[in-house]
């Protein structure tokens, strides 16, 4: 017989209250029109998208996501004395060590709450969520704090036509509590590490190496520098987003349509059934196709928040459900359907009951 004690925690877990944060600077395809061959219309049809949101430089991953929280938490009436673990996922937080959970749990005011951080990419709200509900459930965290941010301005290549007017930047939270009955579904989730390639950075960090050595002068170049991207003018580019978007659109619409279907199956829920769909704000068209393919009704209410967002990643899926709420479009103890898919590729689906 073990002699460890069972865990005790809740019987399940809800979403308590969501808040986000979107940078000050709203920036229209025209900016973007500046150094790509396209049109406002041509970035419309292919995407949705109208404007976007960049950080500037005080809107740093940590200032975003603690004003995100601050929001979330009060909507949850949730003090951050009693916030037991904050999950972050962010691709764009460029320090390798120490995670920026540890500083964003800090500056909220957590009673030391474990903090760590994840990349899954455009699925990392799910994967958070999902953590979240498995340490509220499990005990060992009575509230958890889940943030999607990025920063993707900083990781996108304004001279790349096929992603350049794709990326925005913000931040969104949710805080997961204690729940006397079910309100986050099983999730459905997964990899397909084989399409890897299909959405990547640019260029790894030790690639840059050879470069920073010469450009100081010292060590020997252990690569060939000319293998970095340049730009128009032949200086070396910043890692950057880069995808492959047609073979990125037929697996969303095809493999994901099913994957949100096993989603609704899981939790017991027919179309019918949802009040709500919050899809990953990857492209427009996705999201339509998606809708059509899982024959969803008229009464179901669609995040395009993509249109005056664009693509924030992580933070896509908090920031669209914040805003369905702040707007009336969507209500407190709606049933909602959200999924999230990208780089990896990796995808997390579940069903909730909004806060």
């Amino acid at each position: 017989m073990s002699k460890i004690k069972p865990s005790k925690g809740a019987p399940y877990a809800r979403i308590l209250g969501v808040g986000g944060y979107r940078p000050t600077r709203v920036v229209p395809n025209e900016v973007i029109l500046e150094k790509i061959d396209s049109s406002d219309e041509w970035i419309r049809s292919r995407s949705g998208i109208e404007t976007r949101h960049w950080a500037g430089p005080e809107e740093t991953v940590a200032a975003m996501s603690v004003e995100a929280s601050g929001k979330a938490l009060a909507d949850a009436g949730v003090d951050a004395s009693r916030i037991g673990a904050v999950v972050v996922s962010t691709v764009s937080h460029f320090s390798q060590t120490p995670a920026i959970a540890t500083e964003i749990a800090d500056r909220l005011g957590t009673d030391k709450a474990a903090a760590f951080d994840i990349s899954a990419g455009c699925a990392g709200f799910g994967y958070g969520l999902t953590l979240a509900k498995g340490m509220v459930v499990e005990g060992s965290a009575e509230y958890v704090l889940v943030i999607g941010v990025e920063r993707l301005s900083d990781l996108t290549d304004l001279e790349d036509r096929a992603t350049a007017f794709l990326f925005g930047d913000g931040a969104g939270a949710v805080v997961v509590g204690p729940s006397k009955e079910p309100a986050i579904g099983p999730t459905v989730w997964g990899s397909e590490g084989d399409k890897a390639e299909t959405i990547k950075q640019t260029v790894p960090w030790d690639r840059f190496l050879p470069h920073l050595r010469l450009r100081s002068g010292g060590g020997t170049p252990t690569g060939d520098v000319s293998e970095l991207p340049l730009d128009s003018e032949g200086n070396v580019k910043f890692p950057a987003i880069t995808q492959e978007g047609q073979a990125v659109f037929r697996w969303a619409v095809f493999e994901m349509a099913k994957v949100a279907q096993q989603a609704l199956d899981a939790a017991g829920i027919s179309p019918d059934d949802l009040d709500v769909f919050i899809p990953h704000q990857a492209n427009v068209r996705i999201i339509d196709s998606m809708v059509k393919t899982l024959k969803l009704p008229d009464h179901v209410t669609v995040a395009r928040d993509i249109r005056t967002t664009g693509n924030t990643s992580a933070a896509s899926i908090p920031l669209a459900m914040e805003r369905l709420l702040a707007t009336g479009d969507a209500k407190s103890g709606d049933t909602a359907l959200v999924i999230g898919f990208g780089a990896g590729l990796v995808y997390a689906a579940t069903v909730v009951t909004l806060p």
